[in-house]
C-alpha cells in the first residue's frame, strides 16, 4: 500500500472510532428504599398465604418469626397434601420451604421416595428435571457423578423435543449444576438470547414476561459462570435487560419479587458489564439562591459502587443557547452519602432556563440529564383603572398598586365602562422584563364565589395588559352584579415564587334590563340539569278470561278426540290388517309422540323448544311412515 493510501485508511479508522459513542452502561432508575419496604410487605403477606408457591418464595427471602414456625410448618404440610400442582413441583416447594422455615417435622417418606425415584427415571420436560434435581439437593440426597451424567443425557434428549424459552431457561439452571455433563447447554445460550424482544430501543424482554426473562437471564449467567465462560450478553444488552427489570419493580407476588431481586443482584454483580444508575438526586429544579447540582450514582439495588468511582465530571449546557455553563468539572462526593455527588453552580451565575447535564465517569459510564434553574419574578409596576367603553385605553385614568398590597379604594364599573390593567414583570436578579407561561386576571364574586378568568396578553414592551368591556362581557358573568375580587395569577415552570395576588376590589353594575337576561340564563342553566331518571316498565299483562270460559273452550277442543274414540268403540276397530313391522310401530309411536309434544307445548313449552324437539320426532316419523307404506304397497301388489 502506498503511503497516501495508508494515511487515508488510518484517518478513516480514527474518524470512525471518534464517531462511535462511548459505552454508557447507565440506567436512570434503581430500587429505592420504598421499593424494598414494599417488597418486604409482599413477602410478609406471602408467609400468611395458603398458596404453596408463595410460601416457598417468601421463605427464601424473609425470616419467619420464631413464634410462628410451628403453626406455619403444620400449614405447609397440609397445603402440600391438598395442592393440585404437579407432584415434582409441589414436592420442591415443600422441601424448600421446610428447610427455609427450619421445620422440625420429618419429611414424609413418600415425598423422599418420590424424589429418589424421579432422579432414577427419565423425565419428559426440562421443568421436571429442574424441580427434581433441586428437590434432591434441598432434601440432602446424594447426587453423584453418575446421576449428573444421566441427568445431562436426559436434558439433551428433552431439548431435542422441546426447545421453547421455558424449557431452555430451566435447562440452563440445571446444566449450571451438572459440571461437564451440562456443558452442552452453553451452545444453546446464544440461541435463547437472540429471541429477546426489544421495546422502544430501551428494553429487552422475552415473551412470557418477568418470570421467563428472569429465568433465562439467571440461568444463562449461572451456566456461563460455572463453565468459566464469558458473560452471555453485552454491556448494552445488560443495560436494556436491567431497564426492563427495573420497570417491573411494581410486581406484587412473592415469586415475581423474588425472581426480580435475583436477576438485579446477578446483573449488579457482573463487574465487566454491570450497568449503574446515574440520576438526579432531587426533582431537577435548582433554586436561584442555591443552584446546587446533585447527582446520585449507585448500583441497580441502590447501593454505593464498590470500588467507588475515581472521578465523576459534568458539563452543563443551556438548551436555549447551547452555550456551556461549566465544562468538564468534577462533582464532589458527599461525606454523608456514598451515592451522592454535588456541584455548586453559584460561581457560574446560571440564568433562568433549562439545561442539559452530561455526566461522565470515564471510560465506561455516561448519562445525559436535564435540570431547570429557577428564577424569581418581581412585579415592577401595575396600573388598574376604569374608563368609558369608547375611550382609548391610554386615556383611561389608572391607579398604581404595589405588590403585594391591595388598592385601598373600590373600583366601580357599569355596562357603559371598561376595566383596564397593565403590569410589567421582571426577573428579580437581572431586572429585565420576562414572559411567563401563565398570566391570568381572575375576578371572583365575593358572595357566590363564582369565578371567571381572563388571559393577559403581552404588548411590544413585554408588559402584560388586560382590557374588559363590562357590557360586552355581561353574559360571561351571568349578569350578576356585585363586588368582585380582582386577582393577578402568575405562574411558570421556571419560577420559584409563582403567586396569586389580590390587588383590588371591583364593583360591577350591569344594566337593569339585564335582569330578564339573568332569568333566561338561569332558565337555560336549569334546562341543562339532569332530567329525572327514566325507569322502564313492562306493559301489564292483559286480563285473563273467567275460569268457566277457559274450561268451556278446553272441552270444545277435546270433544272431537272424545267423539273419535266413542265412534271407534261403537263401530269396532279393525286391526287385523295392521302390519306388524318396525316401520309401522315406529310411525304410530312417532305420531303419538308428536301429539303429546303439542300437548306439552300448550301447557309449558315455548315455540323454540317445541321446534327443537319436533324436528327429530318428525324425521323419525317420516322415515318409519315411508317404510310402512312401502311394505303395504308390496303386500297389495303380491295379492294381485
Amino acid at each position: 500500500m502506498n503511503p497516501l493510501g495508508f494515511l487515508t485508511l488510518a484517518a478513516l479508522v480514527v474518524a470512525a472510532l471518534a464517531a462511535t459513542p462511548a459505552t454508557q452502561r447507565t440506567v436512570s432508575s434503581h430500587l429505592t428504599a420504598q421499593d424494598q419496604e414494599r417488597f418486604a410487605k409482599v413477602f410478609s403477606e406471602g408467609l400468611k398465604s395458603n398458596d404453596l408457591q408463595s410460601l416457598y418464595y417468601a421463605s427464601a427471602n424473609v425470616a419467619l418469626p420464631a413464634g410462628d414456625v410451628t403453626s406455619t410448618c403444620k400449614r405447609l404440610f397440609m397445603l402440600h397434601s391438598e395442592s393440585k400442582l404437579n407432584d415434582f413441583e409441589k414436592n420442591f416447594y415443600l422441601i424448600g420451604a421446610r428447610k427455609n422455615f427450619g421445620c422440625k417435622e420429618a419429611l414424609p417418606a413418600k415425598v423422599e421416595t418420590a424424589v429418589k425415584a424421579a432422579l432414577a427415571k427419565d423425565a419428559t420436560t426440562a421443568q421436571e428435571i429442574y424441580y427434581n434435581f433441586h428437590s434432591a439437593k434441598l432434601a440432602g440426597l446424594a447426587v453423584d457423578e453418575k446421576v449428573r451424567t444421566t441427568l445431562g443425557k436426559n436434558l439433551q434428549t428433552v431439548l431435542k423435543k422441546d426447545d421453547s424459552l421455558n424449557s431452555l431457561g430451566h435447562a440452563f439452571a440445571v446444566a449450571a449444576e451438572l459440571g461437564t455433563a451440562g456443558s452442552f447447554a452453553y451452545d444453546r445460550i446464544e440461541e435463547a438470547f437472540v429471541q429477546a424482544d426489544e421495546v422502544d430501543g430501551k428494553m429487552l424482554q422475552f415473551e412470557g414476561g418477568l418470570s421467563i426473562t428472569a429465568l433465562i437471564v439467571n440461568g444463562g449467567f449461572k451456566l456461563a459462570t460455572s463453565l468459566s465462560k464469558p458473560a452471555p450478553i453485552t454491556a448494552d444488552q445488560a443495560v436494556k435487560f436491567a431497564t426492563y427489570f427495573l420497570s417491573r419493580a411494581s410486581v406484587q407476588t412473592p415469586k415475581g419479587v423474588s425472581v426480580l431481586l435475583e436477576a438485579l443482584k446477578l446483573l449488579a454483580s457482573q463487574k465487566t458489564i454491570a450497568p449503574v444508575c446515574v440520576r438526579l438526586a432531587g426533582n431537577g429544579q435548582l433554586l436561584p439562591e442555591s443552584p446546587v447540582l446533585s447527582v446520585r450514582v449507585c448500583d441497580l439495588l441502590g447501593k454505593p459502587l464498590s470500588p467507588a468511582l475515581a472521578a465523576l465530571s459534568t458539563t452543563v449546557v443551556s438548551r436555549t443557547t447551547n452555550d456551556a455553563l461549566v465544562s468538564k468539572v468534577n462533582l464532589v462526593p458527599s461525606k454523608d452519602d456514598a451515592t451522592l455527588y454535588t456541584y455548586n453552580l453559584k460561581s457560574a451565575s446560571p440564568t433562568r432556563g433549562l439545561y442539559r447535564v452530561d455526566v461522565d465517569a470515564a471510560p465506561s459510564y455516561r448519562q445525559q440529564l436535564q435540570v431547570s434553574v429557577l428564577g424569581k419574578v418581581r412585579v415592577s409596576s401595575l396600573e388598574v383603572g376604569v374608563g368609558d367603553t369608547d375611550s382609548a385605553a391610554s386615556s383611561v385614568k389608572r391607579q398604581s398598586v404595589t405588590h403585594p398590597s391591595k388598592l385601598a379604594t373600590v373600583l366601580n364599573a357599569d355596562s357603559q365602562q371598561k376595566v383596564v390593567l397593565k403590569t410589567a414583570l421582571v426577573d428579580d436578579a437581572s431586572g429585565k422584563p420576562i414572559t411567563v407561561h401563565q398570566c391570568f386576571v381572575l375576578l371572583r364574586h365575593q358572595e357566590t364565589r363564582q369565578e371567571i378568568i381572563f388571559v393577559a396578553e403581552t404588548d411590544s414592551s413585554k408588559a402584560y395588559k388586560f382590557e374588559m368591556d363590562v357590557g360586552a362581557r355581561a353574559a360571561d358573568f351571568g349578569h350578576k352584579s356585585g363586588l368582585y375580587e380582582v386577582r393577578l395569577i402568575v405562574g411558570d415552570a421556571l419560577l420559584s415564587n409563582s403567586f396569586q395576588w389580590h390587588l383590588a376590589d371591583l364593583e360591577l353594575k350591569f344594566a337593569a334590563g339585564d335582569s330578564q337576561q339573568q332569568q333566561s340564563v338561569d332558565a337555560a342553566a336549569s334546562s341543562r340539569k339532569p332530567l329525572p331518571e327514566i325507569v322502564h316498565q313492562f306493559r301489564a299483562p292483559e286480563k285473563r278470561p273467567p275460569r268457566f270460559v277457559s274450561d268451556l273452550f278446553t272441552a270444545l277442543c277435546i270433544a272431537p278426540l272424545v267423539i273419535l274414540f266413542g265412534l271407534w268403540a261403537k263401530l269396532g276397530v279393525n286391526v287385523k290388517n295392521f302390519p306388524l313391522s318396525l316401520g309401522a310401530i315406529g310411525f304410530h309411536l312417532g305420531l303419538g309422540a308428536i301429539l303429546v309434544l303439542f300437548g306439552i307445548f300448550w301447557l309449558r313449552l315455548n315455540m323454540f323448544d317445541t321446534i327443537r324437539y319436533l324436528i327429530p320426532l318428525a324425521l323419525f316419523t317420516f322415515i318409519c311412515g315411508n317404510r310402512m307404506l312401502r311394505k303395504i304397497a308390496r303386500g297389495g301388489s303380491s295379492e294381485k
